[in-house]
């Protein structure tokens, strides 16, 4: 991978970040990160703004706009909203509804096979991010509050799903449904939303569950 696609994918990640971290993580000179993202700001692809700083000048900060989505997975986005569009205006939303819940059906069947052999949360959470990761999603598993939460970078479906808020409740739900009654999944920050990652909140319930 170039140093430019590195950085692109470490800002996808990350967020706002200074060429001082970037150049950091990547193993390399500021100056030579500071090059790069100059020419990728004179492409529009990144932008920089002030973050704040306990002392002194504050820093600079670096993100990716809009336009740098073209280089992140996108599974044919006009192409997807487009054919929702379709069958919500030939068909019906009943229509539509049957198509979404033959996906979510079929995504459940793959989760739960996949995450069959796994025991704890930890262990599911990891598998299941994996296989987000293979669709597209840069999915990881962090930990926050002590609580351990799913993070997408990314979504491969953004274009449909702003066009179909079925598309992102649908994955909610079937979140909830993979891992099971005995934890509780919450959205607690969206991309189609404004935010920059989608990111799940999951903890046991109540009952219980192994962490």
């Amino acid at each position: 991978m170039s140093t430019r696609s590195e950085i692109l994918a470490l800002l996808k990640t990350a967020g706002a970040t200074s060429s001082q971290n970037l150049a950091k993580r990547l193993g390399i000179t500021p100056m030579a990160v500071k090059l790069q993202l100059y020419d990728l700001e004179a492409e529009r692809l990144v932008c920089a703004e002030l973050g704040p700083r306990s002392r002194g000048r504050p820093s600079k900060l670096w993100k990716l706009t809009e336009a740098a989505d073209q280089f992140f997975p996108n599974s044919h986005a006009a192409l997807s909203r487009d054919i929702l569009v379709g069958i919500r205006k030939t068909l019906g939303e009943q229509a539509l509804d049957r198509v979404l819940e033959a996906r979510a059906a079929e995504q459940y069947t793959r989760y739960a096979s996949e995450l069959n052999s796994c025991d704890t949360l930890a262990e599911k959470l990891t598998r299941l991010a994996e296989l987000r990761s293979e669709e597209g999603y840069m999915a990881c598993v962090e930990t926050t509050d002590n609580k351990l939460v799913l993070v997408e970078n990314h979504c491969p479906i953004c274009a449909a799903a702003k066009e179909c808020v079925k598309l992102c409740n649908g994955e909610l739900e079937l979140f909830q449904r993979t891992l099971g009654t005995e934890f509780v999944v919450e959205r607690t920050e969206h991309i189609v939303s404004g935010d920059r990652r989608c990111v799940y909140t999951v903890r046991p319930n109540q009952r219980g569950g192994k962490a």
